[in-house]
């Protein structure tokens, strides 16, 4: 996800295409190698375990994140390499696949979260982020099939995935910020997680302008750009809020985890976010915000991948 989400982000930045089509043939060579391993290691007992426990299962929406973050990138970056039909393909495939598990992840963890009493934490969105990056992810899809009724199809269930992300979002993200209030930030360890906020959002701005250029029903274009804007100013408000939470943490320490990943994928989204919002409205706001968020994700993945490869 980490590394897929800063080679498609970096497709719409001025001069990178070529360096952002090599990043995203790292993160594809990375998802068959995880892919592979993840396979000959889990068990039906192991999903089972990780399904019940309130922390791990709620990082079951990585992976179809992760599938159709590569699809995407095959679309935007790699058909350069393979060509348009194999790109699609790929696509289609990846899409498909990350839907289906993104959609269960949606039903099936906060089901398991009824009744246990926990406490809500930023990572309860990762479950429900998915359907909102197969509805960005689809967009681009539907762009390729013939006008008509598969097109309309398309969008339209888009836009329904679109739902289902923004409302589980909508019912989420109060329960964070009362545990914020009510009981403080926890261990330093989790504070990264706060960023996971940015993920739904930025992914959500991402989606309403994609969709927003097939036209199949009045008003899309408005849709995009009021819903972008308005939600764009709350995710910016969220940057400030994380960043000065941690930067007070890590001035007390910060230890290293893999959490640290909170930082680049939902950063990654308000990048594509805003370059979509940019797309829309020519804008130097839009674009000037765009590549500062950019070079704060590469620094991000950079950091983060040199300390999961060296100090994990």
């Amino acid at each position: 996800m980490g590394t897929g989400i800063v080679a498609t982000a970096g497709a719409a930045m001025p001069g990178l295409h070529t360096a952002a089509t090599y990043v995203w043939a790292l993160d594809a060579a990375l998802l068959a190698f995880l892919v592979a391993a993840a396979l000959r290691r889990w068990t039906w007992t192991t999903v089972r375990a990780q399904l019940a426990d309130p922390v791990m299962a709620q990082f079951w929406g990585a992976p179809p994140m992760a599938l159709m973050t590569v699809g995407t990138g095959a679309l935007l970056l790699g058909k350069d390499w393979i060509g348009l039909p194999a790109a699609l393909a790929v696509d289609w495939t990846l899409w498909t696949i990350g839907t289906v598990l993104g959609l269960a992840t949606s039903v099936l963890v906060p089901l398991r979260m009824i009744g246990s009493g926990e406490r809500a934490f930023a990572g309860w969105l990762m479950p429900v982020v998915p359907p909102m990056v197969s509805a960005a992810s689809g967009a681009l899809l539907a762009q390729h099939l013939p006008e008509g009724s598969s097109r309309q199809a398309m969008v339209l269930g888009c836009y329904a995935l679109f739902g289902v992300s923004l409302f589980a979002t909508m019912v989420i993200v109060p329960q964070i910020w009362q545990r914020l209030v009510q009981h403080g930030l926890g261990a330093a360890s989790t504070v990264p997680t706060l960023w996971i906020v940015l993920g739904p959002l930025g992914q959500s701005i991402t989606a309403a302008n994609l969709l927003s250029g097939v036209h199949v029903v009045p008003g899309q274009t408005a849709f995009g750009v009021l819903y972008g804007t308005i939600t764009w100013g709350f995710a910016l408000l969220w940057v400030a809020l994380a960043a000065a939470v941690t930067v007070r943490t890590a001035r007390r320490g910060l230890p290293f985890a893999l959490t640290w990943w909170s930082f680049v994928f939902p950063l990654g989204t308000l990048v594509t976010g805003t370059s979509a919002l940019a797309a829309q409205v020519p804008s130097a706001m839009f674009s000037g915000v765009a590549v500062v968020l950019y070079g704060a994700l590469v620094v991000a993945w950079a950091t983060v991948a040199v300390r999961t490869v060296f100090q994990r």
